[in-house]
């Protein structure tokens, strides 16, 4: 079996060298990057199967070095941040990265959240040919496959974790869901904090589907959080 390649990207080379260490030990293959444009490089030639990406770089910060992958690939992306604040947690997620650790960090907390974003995509892509993940309703369509959103017929732009979200929740209509049960389930982690990004998302899609039909809407249940509400055919 090949050994999953990790891009190891931050401007402190001692934790770059620390983390490549621990990942080795554990078996996997390991590159660096010491700043945002090193990691787009490396990024591109090396195709790792994931990459841990701190936030404060040189040159291009991880932010952009996030915005750039995902506007390519689903690759997973841990973002390493020391600051540790909301603003930051929510803004990573809003990009796609799939999961975010506080430094100091402990590395068996790294590779055990390796472990469980790695597991997720391979539990995620395993039948991909089989399967087609695709939903629709009246005038809607989303496609996982494709990562393609349909809105009456056209295709509507939406970042990947928008689509993740309409898709799990068009998954159970009717059923609502509180933002913690929503980030566990869609980002797949604990989230520790304000689980405002939930709001930011809804509000979003809610931008894209207003009004598009009558059978089907994306609403809130006060106090509680989120569904997809289906009417019954008459």
């Amino acid at each position: 079996m090949d050994k999953t390649k990790i891009l190891i990207v931050d401007d402190d080379r001692n934790i770059c060298e620390l983390l490549r260490l621990y990942l080795e030990k554990e078996g996997y293959e390991t590159q660096l990057a010491y700043d945002g444009e090193q990691a787009l490089e490396r990024f591109a030639a090396d195709k790792p199967g994931l990459i841990l990406l701190d936030v404060m770089m040189p040159r291009i910060d991880g932010w952009e070095v996030c915005r750039r992958i995902r506007a390519s690939s689903q690759v997973p992306v841990i973002m390493l941040t020391a600051k540790g604040e909301t603003f930051d947690k929510v803004l990573g997620l809003e990009l796609g990265a799939d999961d975010y650790i506080v430094k100091p960090f402990d590395t068996k907390e790294v590779v055990a959240r390796i472990k469980a974003v790695l597991r997720r995509y391979a539990a995620g892509g395993e039948k991909e040919e089989d399967v087609q993940k695709v939903i629709a309703y009246d005038k809607l369509s989303v496609d996982l496959t494709r990562y393609e959103l349909k809105v009456d017929g056209k295709t509507v732009d939406a970042p990947p974790k928008e689509l993740e979200l309409l898709y799990y929740l068009a998954s159970h209509p009717n059923r609502v869901f509180n933002r913690d049960q929503l980030l566990d389930e869609v980002w797949g982690f604990e989230y520790y904090g304000d689980s405002r990004t939930i709001d930011v998302h809804v509000k979003r899609l809610r931008e894209k589907l207003e009004g598009v039909s009558g059978q089907w809407s994306l609403k809130t249940v006060w106090g509680v959080g989120y569904k997809f509400e289906v009417k019954d055919e008459a």
